[in-house]
């Protein structure tokens, strides 16, 4: 039997755990988890609503800009074609730098103000889209070098992760799904199509243009669905990839609040402390209130530091006999009054001034006692 132990080899069941030591992530992930991913730029957010807004934007700009795209491109078509005989006539040694960066500088210009509005709209719908999935918040940390992005292991592992076939898979499906869309729609328009050889140049650049804008708003409407949905997905993969072992909770509760053991002792330090200055204020006193046994009131009265009686220390059992002993020692009148020990002691705190529903009850006292001291 003794041969059969020693052939057993020792082992951890933190091994058979499902999400390795501390167990399985069963626990809800803790606001500072939830805080220090944000801060890694580790949220849920989709890229399909980003593209999808982008899309039913872009089409939208499109067909209600379609006549000043028009005439942009008839205007900058009309003034290259116009100044195309200039330059016939004109010799190489003639034809300056000059005016060909102003031909060009002129095409640029335009080509600009026909796409400022979609570029615009762009960022504002990027940027509105964003903040709606995930808030407002800047971070640096997701641009930040990392060295294991250069390793290769690393590499692989995202390449042939689950997370990268899912991606693979919804992007097939995406592409079928879209390009169905884009063909019933230009199917739907076949007959049409066939009208383009017997009309005018501008009216069939305008009727392609409403198939094509008509098509891809249609297709933008299934890329917000696809979007929605997987919004949906990265919020519920983010919330899981979230969650916490309880060895992890554990762990963030003593890095934030402390070892309880730890802050235990610190509290009782900080009352043994609090404790050492009371006794030492008890000498002070102008007379000791007691229940008589279990509660121990100091009280001192300067009419030049303060309007009312101050209670310099208070304490019951050990330390209300710790309080007697002091006042004895210092010669301080002790005075038995079992009802007011009692309110003094359950409604005044250390260094405060008695309330004034008890003036007349510890004037009474403080009278006595100064007529002991007198006689």
């Amino acid at each position: 039997m003794t041969e059969w132990n020693e052939l057993c080899l020792p082992y951890d069941l933190q091994w058979f755990a499902k999400d390795g030591p501390g167990g399985e992530k069963t626990e809800e992930p803790t606001a500072k988890k939830l805080e220090d991913a944000r801060k890694d730029g580790k949220v849920a957010k989709s890229r399909e609503l980003n593209h999808a807004f982008d899309l039913i934007v872009l089409f939208l700009l499109l067909k209600i800009f379609t006549s000043y795209i028009y005439g942009g491109f008839v205007n900058s078509f009309s003034f290259v074609y116009t100044r195309i005989p200039d330059f016939v006539k004109l010799n190489a040694q003639d034809v300056s730098a000059y005016s060909i960066s102003s031909l060009m500088t002129h095409i640029i210009v335009e080509s600009l103000k026909m796409m400022l509005p979609f570029f615009i709209a762009g960022v504002v719908i990027c940027v509105l889209v964003s903040i709606l999935q995930i808030g407002f918040k800047v971070t640096k940390k997701p641009m930040e070098p990392k060295l294991d992005k250069f390793n290769p292991i690393n590499g692989f592992k995202r390449i042939f992760s689950k997370d990268a076939v899912f991606e693979l898979l919804k992007s097939i499906v995406k592409l079928f799904i879209i390009g169905y869309v884009a063909y019933t729609s230009i199917k739907k328009n076949a007959d049409t199509l066939f009208v383009l050889y017997d009309i005018p140049l501008t009216q069939a650049i305008i009727l392609c243009g409403q198939i094509i804008i008509d098509a891809g708003l249609k297709i933008s409407l299934v890329y917000l669905v696809i979007g929605v949905a997987d919004f949906a997905y990265q919020k519920h993969k983010f919330h899981e990839e979230m969650k916490m072992t309880k060895q992890e909770v554990k762990d963030e509760y003593k890095n934030t609040e402390g070892n309880p053991e730890i802050k235990g002792r610190q509290r009782q330090r900080m009352q043994e402390a609090s404790r050492r200055r009371m006794m030492q204020d008890v000498p002070k006193a102008d007379v000791i209130i007691t229940n008589p046994t279990h509660l121990s009131v100091a009280l001192k009265y300067d009419p030049n530091e303060s309007k009312a009686p101050v209670v310099l220390a208070k304490g019951e059992d050990h330390l209300a006999l710790k309080i007697r002993e002091v006042a004895k020692e210092n010669h301080i009148e002790i005075v038995e009054n079992k009802p007011l020990a009692r309110m003094l002691y359950a409604n005044v705190d250390i260094g405060q001034e008695i309330p004034p529903e008890l003036y007349q009850a510890v004037a009474e006292v403080l009278a006595l006692v100064y007529d002991m001291k007198n006689t």
